[in-house]
């Protein structure tokens, strides 16, 4: 199956993406990411009104081969998180991109997204690991 990786995103080394929307930015995980992890078991997001630091954890994601650590692009304040996903963490798998964001953050600095990949850097770099 051929991975997506939507143009209008941004991307991590770590396989969190990003969706600017005014001072929003949408976070969830890359198809890559989610291929590699194989069947996903669990998933943590924090709370609504958390705090969110770029680079740092900010959930857990656990498949039954491994426990990732999601990495936030971005500082901020979480607005939204999908209870959706973490009820049923395994729907991840069916649309990574629309459904299967992981959080809605209200950004302090949308400058923080300088060091992302565009989807064909990103591409470039996951196909050739």
């Amino acid at each position: 199956m051929a991975l997506e990786y939507p143009e209008d995103l941004k991307y991590t080394d770590s396989h969190e993406y990003a969706r600017v929307e005014g001072d929003t930015v949408t976070i969830g995980i890359s198809a890559f990411a989610i291929d590699q992890l194989g069947d996903i078991v669990f998933l943590e997001l924090p709370a609504v009104g958390d705090a969110v630091e770029k680079g740092a954890s900010f959930g857990t994601v656990e498949s039954v081969k491994a426990v990732e650590d999601l990495k936030s692009p971005v500082t901020g304040t979480v607005m939204e998180a999908n209870a959706e996903m973490v009820d049923a963490p395994e729907k991840l798998v069916d649309d990574p991109y629309i459904k299967g964001w992981l959080l809605k953050v209200q950004v302090d600095d949308l400058n923080d997204l300088e060091d992302t990949l565009s989807a064909e850097v990103y591409r470039s770099r996951v196909e050739g690991e």
